[in-house]
């Protein structure tokens, strides 16, 4: 098995509440492959889906009334500490929930919490041991 990761799906309560979150306060769009059931966005080299999160139990054959903290998080790295809080104050301005502000970690940068809609939690961060491309792949 090759080391990557094709898409990445998040279970949505509702989608047209979702998308909007991810398109007008991340900024991201939505592919062609896009339609009413399910949102694609193509991220460096792999796409997230925005998919109904009872529908997506069904696909799975499990229950879809779950709940808690599932131990994953997405991460989004900035160029540079500025960045990062730039965008954690453009979120808190958006009424995005900010779950744990911005702030120097114990591994050597700066990181803070959000959640979408769903409560997926998003970490942001700035971290100086990573580098990236011009298309803004981790180098």
């Amino acid at each position: 098995m090759e080391s990557r990761v094709s898409i990445i799906t998040l279970g949505v309560a509702d989608l047209e509440v979702s998308s909007s979150f991810y398109e007008n306060i991340f900024g991201w769009q939505a592919t062609g492959a896009s339609n009413d059931n399910v949102k694609f966005y193509q991220l460096n080299g792999m796409m997230l889906s925005l998919y109904p999160k009872a529908k997506l139990a069904e696909d799975v054959g499990i229950d879809h009334e779950g709940s808690g903290f599932k131990a994953i998080t997405l991460a989004y790295c900035t160029r540079s500490e500025e960045e990062l809080y730039k965008m954690m104050e453009r979120f808190r301005a958006n009424g995005v929930t900010i779950v744990k502000d911005a702030q120097k970690v114990f591994w050597g940068g700066h990181s803070g919490y959000i959640a979408d809609p769903d409560g997926h939690l998003w970490e942001l961060a700035y971290n100086p041991y990573v580098s990236f491309d011009k298309n803004g792949n981790i180098a």
